[in-house]
């Protein structure tokens, strides 16, 4: 049952609304709001001109929810500020991780697939079931999905990565951070810009933003922008051009400030990407790519995977719709400040794959996707002499759905003839058919009947969930310079999947064991008839049945031997030779949910907090401990891969819902709770500042999402832990020169993994988390006649060499150890330079630039899986070749 709270959706509309109306009878209307009271998603600055970043520790924070600068802020947390984002060219937040240590993003299978990671910690992405372990809010609004979150970043002040649990501070619960995206606020000064930008690939952007006031308390700004290039990746099979950018925004705000108690901002804003995304690459061929090129089919050569060539025998589908409005309502009371954020939002995808990512017609994936997301938060906060509080209610109503076809090719019976041993005619599927069809009673029942073209699989994936947050912290100064922090966050999450998914597939209905047994049965008892009559040779049918009756107890002394020998080897594939077309049941029959069995239902409470005391040595120098936890809620595998626990399948054939060669996995994963021990210092002294935080960080029950080749395997670690330096700091030694420093080192190992898709991983890195990640950067300011400036700006970024995946599961069963060590031959490390050089006509407002990302072409694997339906082969994701470009800016 989903959650009857006593707030309702409506209830809590009603409350918002209520507030605000309130608001305008209440006293103190003539209270005037200074800065530092303003609520961390209205204080952003609506400066607009080409005004210098604030040195290092003197940054503005507030994703604390309060004002406050970096150096005063006793939490571990990285903030990019809009001048970074130009000069560096970041567009989204994939290329945000270049500027921040310990932040990694991973491009995936489309362009709603993104995976966010801090500190060695996150998932999320390729499942519509499953909740990022890292929060992505914008201007204090949770994007709960990926799809969500990607689109090119408008009118950004700056933004802020939190790293560890956050809870305390943000209803949502987030196990493994916060990335806050604060946009400017719209000005009642007449203020704006225009941005062109041009570069290889025929990459072309173009923004623009406008702000300034209505009347004297109401004011509006507006941004839209595109985003357009060519795919890096030329694709050989459909003759276009994969991995492209094609996105545009357009983004609306009001903001209504009179100077008293109240002020109300509104925000409405709609992206939409439409490109043809995310090439994949063969990196270890098999027996069965051999198969794809017997019948004309072709893969990229593995030898060459940086060669920016992919196969695939139609481009893909990537077309996602956002839509969202919030309102916020600030109202001070002086001694109290009262918050509301009321928030709707939808995303709506269409999706289309060739997912067997190889030039032959073999499978295609089609789906949509709509996410529908109310989220409402209430907030006070107040100031009582050494303390300071903040209490909030947080609520979060969101339904996914997803549909979903999974087509057979043309070409999948040719390939299935080559893979069982015939040569493309067919002749060896017909054979098998019959072969089959003989050992269940009618030798044409299967005939025609195997790996025709046309929908295998089709149906819809639904989730509601619903979730309550009450959150709160307090610091109390306790003496001078001294500040206890207590904060709590208590939630109640439920959930409530739904599948009408249905396999149409004949063949991979087949329980291929058991028709070996049969085969083995059978031959088992011709060749024994065989040779105790003496025939040289197996026994007939006729000369069988003749035996039968000549000597009842004799035949069935012969067919309890070979029924006992074919119950020990039918699973055994060097006796039972169906086994080796397993690799082609790509669809096996679904049982869907709820059922007798399985409720589809999930109910989670926790409460996790933080405890915090920091210390101001002196105005320099800050010093702090503490000890955090976080939670995230059960998630479910909305995927075709979604499949009952072994551990059910007796209820299950109890109940009659264990349906012929039904085949078991996981349907959900529990909680995963995070717990954080931290130290941290932050020291600023005149031209240089430095930040240091060392820490040890447990997950427990992290809930892993693996990429099995034809499905998702989702499942819960026993316990991640992962021992972490970081340090970030920024030295002026001379006027025109900033220099920044990022180091980020990581232990990260499971503690426990028993039941990992490639078996037990406990005691093993974990990959994908480089030991060293370092961020260098440099800004030289050089001035020139009359006002005007040059500013060359560069940034090398650095991760250490890393196994990109524990295990392949496609090798499981050649043993652990040849799934661990298929998985060790695929690497990554990073070397990755961006540089600019704009020249700043102060008086003019213009600047003109030339810019580059990744100029030393450094290039590796984001990602490697199992290839579809190619048993022992590899396939991955890479990272994009050198960009490089010119832009003009034109501010006013």
């Amino acid at each position: 049952m989903i959650i009857e709270f006593a707030l309702s959706v409506r209830g809590l509309r009603a409350m918002a609304l209520c507030g605000v109306c309130s608001a305008a009878v209440l006293p103190g209307a003539a209270i005037a709001q200074d800065a530092a009271s303003l609520p961390a998603e209205a204080s952003a600055s609506a400066d607009t001109s080409a005004s210098r970043d604030v040195p290092g520790n003197a940054i503005i924070v507030t994703a604390t929810k309060r004002e406050q600068t970096l150096q005063e802020t006793p939490v571990a947390v990285t903030v990019t500020t809009a001048e970074t984002l130009e000069r560096e060219q970041i567009r989204d937040l994939r290329d945000l991780q270049s500027v921040v240590p310990s932040l990694r993003v991973t491009q995936l299978q489309s362009s709603a697939n993104t995976n966010f990671i801090i500190r060695g910690f996150g998932n999320g992405a390729n499942n519509a079931g499953i909740e990022p372990s890292v929060g992505v809010f914008v201007d204090g609004v949770y994007r709960s999905r990926t799809s969500a979150q990607i689109g090119d970043l408008p009118d950004v002040a700056r933004i802020e990565v939190l790293r560890g649990p956050q809870s305390t501070l943000f209803g949502k619960n987030a196990s493994a951070g916060v990335i806050s995206i604060v946009t400017r606020l719209p000005s009642f000064t007449p203020t704006g810009s225009a941005e062109l930008s041009y570069g290889n690939y025929d990459a072309l952007v173009a923004r623009a933003y406008a702000s300034g006031p209505l009347d004297d308390h109401v004011a509006v700004s507006l941004a839209a922008g595109i985003n357009r290039r060519d795919g890096y990746n030329r694709d050989e099979g459909s003759g276009t051009r994969t991995n492209e950018r094609d996105r545009w925004f357009i983004r609306g705000q009001g903001l209504f400030d009179n100077g008293g108690a109240l002020t109300a901002r509104l925000i409405v804003d709609y992206d939409r990407i439409d490109e043809n995304c995310c090439g994949v690459v063969n990196l270890l061929s098999s027996p069965a790519t051999a198969a794809i090129r017997a019948l004309g089919g072709q893969v990229s050569d593995p030898a060459d995977r940086f060669g920016n060539v992919v196969y695939n025998n139609f481009p893909s589908t990537n077309v996602i719709d956002n839509v969202g409005v919030s309102g916020q309502f600030d109202l001070d009371l002086g001694r109290v400040a009262l918050t509301s954020i009321t928030a709707f939002r939808t995303t709506d995808g269409t999706y289309g794959q060739d997912v067997d990512f190889t030039s032959a017609d073999l499978l295609r994936r089609f789906y949509d996707q709509t996410l529908e997301t109310f989220t409402q938060e209430l907030r006070a906060t107040a100031t009582f002499g050494p303390v300071t509080a903040l209490l909030g209610l947080y609520y979060f109503d969101e339904k996914v759905r997803e549909r979903q076809d999974v087509v057979t090719g043309d070409s999948f019976r040719t390939f299935a003839d080559i893979s069982v041993g015939g040569n493309g005619s067919g002749a060896a599927v017909t054979n098998l058919e019959g072969t089959l069809g003989t050992l269940y009673g009618n030798p044409a029942q299967y005939i025609g009947r195997f790996f025709v073209p046309g929908v295998s699989e089709t149906g819809t994936f639904d989730l509601e969930n619903q979730a309550l947050s009450l959150f709160g912290q307090f610091d109390v100064e306790i003496a001078a310079g001294l500040v206890l922090t207590l904060g709590g966050n208590y939630t109640m999450d439920e959930k409530r999947a739904t599948t009408t998914y249905a396999s149409s597939d004949v063949f991979s209905g087949i329980d291929l064991v058991d028709a070996g047994g049969r085969a083995i049965t059978a031959q088992g008892i011709a060749t024994t008839v065989g040779t105790l009559l003496g025939l040289g040779r197996p026994a007939t049918q006729a000369e069988i049945g003749g035996f039968a009756q000549a000597s009842p107890a004799g035949f069935a002394q012969v067919q309890a031997g070979a029924q006992a020998f074919a119950a020990v080897n039918a699973a055994n594939p060097q006796v039972n030779p169906l086994l080796g077309a397993r690799a082609l049941q790509l669809f096996p029959p679904f049982v869907n949910l709820p059922n007798a069995v399985e409720s589809g239902e999930t109910d989670d409470n926790d409460f996790a907090y933080t405890i915090r005391l920091a210390y101001d040595v002196d105005d320099a120098l800050n010093v702090y401990a503490s000890y955090a936890t976080g939670f995230k809620a059960s998630s479910f595998n909305l995927s075709r891969d979604s499949r009952p626990f072994l551990g059910d399948a007796a209820a299950l054939a109890g109940a009659g819902l264990a349906v012929n060669n039904l085949t078991y996995g996981s349907r959900f994963a529990g909680p995963e709770e995070a717990s954080v021990i931290e130290v941290g210092l932050k020291a600023s002294r005149g031209r240089y500042s430095a930040n240091l935080t060392g820490f040890r960080q447990d997950i427990d029950g992290f809930q892993s999402n693996i990429f099995t080749g034809t499905g998702f395997f989702l499942a819960n670690a026993g316990k991640q832990r992962t021992w972490g330096v970081e340090f970030e700091g920024t030295a002026n030694p001379v006027d025109p020169l900033t220099l920044s420093l990022g180091v980020t080192w990581l232990d990260a190992t499971y503690q426990e993994f028993p039941l990992s898709s490639v078996g037990d991983l406990s005691g093993l890195s974990v990959a994908g988390v480089p030991d060293w990640t370092v961020v260098v950067g440099g800004q030289w300011i050089q001035p020139l006649p009359g006002g005007d400036e040059l500013v060359l700006r560069s940034t090398f970024h650095h991760e250490a060499e890393t196994n990109i995946v524990e295990g392949l599961p496609g090798f499981v069963s050649q043993g652990q150890g040849a799934a661990i060590a298929a998985a060790d031959q695929f690497t990554r490390e990073v070397n990755e330079l961006s540089a600019s050089l704009t020249y700043v006509m102060d008086s003019a407002g213009v600047e003109l630039s030339v810019w580059g990302r990744n100029l030393l072409d450094n290039r590796y694997l984001l990602s490697v899986f199992d290839s579809v339906a190619q048993p022992f082969a590899v396939s991955g994701y890479t990272n994009q070749p050198r960009t490089y470009g010119v832009g003009a800016r034109y501010r006013f």
